[in-house]
């Protein structure tokens, strides 16, 4: 068959893309389809959303006005969670639009609903620093585990995303909260 010939068969062959022609989608229409997150899921995801920016925040925070013993290793650990929950957070926030919800990150949203307490002002100590961010990492897991059953339910693949972020954030709490354990003596 010559050349021109396939050409010829090909384009005759050739389905154009639905959508293709005729008027365009408005502005408020999705040009994707697929899994729709209710409102539920939407929430929840939210909650874990900002749980985790604030984690960032206060991680940076913590990071500038740390100071005393064992600087230097709490500084690079605190870098460590930041890099991660803002990650994490860029994860979710994806997933939720990749559900048709729409995030909000905005900081006076961040700041009314996070669960995170609120972290102190100026220089503070490595050892009690290490206690408040290991508590902040606590909390930020809690809230995940606190909307996992729904989500799971709903949606097992934003699950995934929370067991990952889970596992994640409970290593580092264990691992900067042995900064201020003593060994235990076995008997």
């Amino acid at each position: 068959m010559a050349t021109a010939e396939k050409t010829s068969k090909t384009a005759s062959t050739t389905r154009s893309a639905p959508g293709g022609t005729g008027p365009k989608p408005t502005r408020r229409q999705n040009a994707e389809k697929g899994f729709v997150a209710s409102k539920e899921l939407d929430a929840n995801m939210q909650a874990v959303l900002v749980d985790l920016i604030e984690l960032s925040i206060q991680g940076k925070q913590a990071h500038w006005n740390v100071v005393g013993r064992n600087f230097r290793d709490t500084h690079l650990q605190l870098d460590e969670i930041i890099d991660a929950a803002r990650e994490f957070s860029d994860t979710v926030a994806e997933r939720m639009r990749a559900l048709h919800a729409v995030p909000d990150g905005r900081s006076d949203i961040v700041a009314e609903t996070t669960t995170l307490p609120e972290y102190p002002q100026g220089e503070i100590d490595t050892s009690e620093t290490i206690d408040l961010i290991t508590v902040r990492l606590e909390a930020t897991v809690g809230t995940m585990r606190r909307v996992h059953d729904e989500v799971d339910e709903e949606d097992p693949t934003s699950a995934d995303i929370l067991h990952a972020i889970i596992q994640q954030l409970e290593q580092f709490a264990w691992m900067i909260s042995a900064e201020n354990r003593t060994a235990t003596r076995s008997r």
